[in-house]
């Protein structure tokens, strides 16, 4: 699993609370919980300073190293962390992602920075970099939330000079492999949160954002769908991409939603038991 802006790999009140609550339902699950740096505190910073390109290497390459995921693992991302895993789906080789669940992940990009909690001075230093240049080559090669920020008035710009979220959504020019990593999901779960604040359109947390004119348009009316150039047409048809609602602010998730979602995505079912063994006891 990836963590959102502002938090950490580890942190008991938050991603280790995450861990134990799924634990607790599937009790032989086994967890990575992906930390960049060599600290949680490290890894904090570095969901706001960076290069995220590079930290999706990093992340790539933890999971190669962890024998446990060998044959294959899924994916479950928070805020800015479902994107940075869908990301590492289309860019990470192996191990295989199996399933991707994302809650609150701005997947189109957001067109005005985050919101920064009272007193959070690195996410303020975020925002302050953002306004004075997000398409600079210094501020897209060191502040992570503006190499996924999409200016909907300034496009070209965007697609000129963004390091990130362009080439991740085959705005630029098609990956056929990003495109063919998406379709082997057996399921894709994008949670939009219908009371978000933190991210600009909301729709971009299924795939959706602002059209020429001004109006959020939904995934279904983008380019991205119609011309499916990542495959989300591909998975709608095939009923393997679910779209879920949750009537809460950004990242309020209720304990017992999280774990009915862990349950219902992640716990492997019970084996079906062959029709002799049922017929002998008809």
């Amino acid at each position: 699993m990836w963590h959102g802006m502002g938090d950490n790999c580890c942190d008991d009140l938050s991603m280790g609370r995450v861990k134990l609550l799924i634990q607790k339902e599937i009790p032989n699950i086994y967890i990575h919980s992906i930390k960049i740096g060599e600290t949680p505190t490290s890894d904090r910073s570095f969901g706001f300073f960076g290069n995220i390109n590079k930290h999706i290497d990093q992340a790539c390459q933890q999971l190669q190293e962890d024998p446990a995921l060998s044959n294959g693992y899924n994916g479950l991302g928070f805020s800015q962390g479902g994107l940075f895993m869908r990301a590492l789906l289309q860019r990470c080789p192996y191990p295989k992602m199996k399933k991707l669940v994302t809650f609150g992940s701005p997947h189109a990009g957001v067109a005005s920075p985050p919101s920064c909690k009272q007193g959070d001075f690195l996410c303020e230093a975020m925002r302050r970099s953002i306004s004075n240049g997000v398409y600079s080559y210094y501020i897209q090669n060191s502040i992570i939330q503006a190499q996924y920020y999409k200016d909907p008035k300034r496009i070209d710009e965007y697609l000129k000079n963004s390091i990130f979220l362009p080439y991740i959504n085959n705005e630029i020019e098609v990956n056929q492999t990003y495109i063919d990593r998406i379709k082997q999901l057996e399921k894709f779960v994008v949670i939009k949160f219908t009371l978000e604040k933190m991210i600009d359109p909301v729709e971009s947390t299924w795939f959706g954002f602002y059209g020429k004119n001004g109006n959020p348009l939904p995934l279904q009316d983008t380019d991205l769908y119609k011309q499916d150039r990542l495959g989300l047409k591909y998975l709608d048809e095939k009923d393997k991409i679910d779209f879920l609602e949750l009537e809460t602010l950004h990242m309020q998730i209720p304990d017992h939603y999280l774990v009915e979602v862990a349950s219902k995505y992640f716990k492997d079912p019970a084996p079906e038991i062959p029709d002799f063994f049922v017929q002998a006891y008809n």
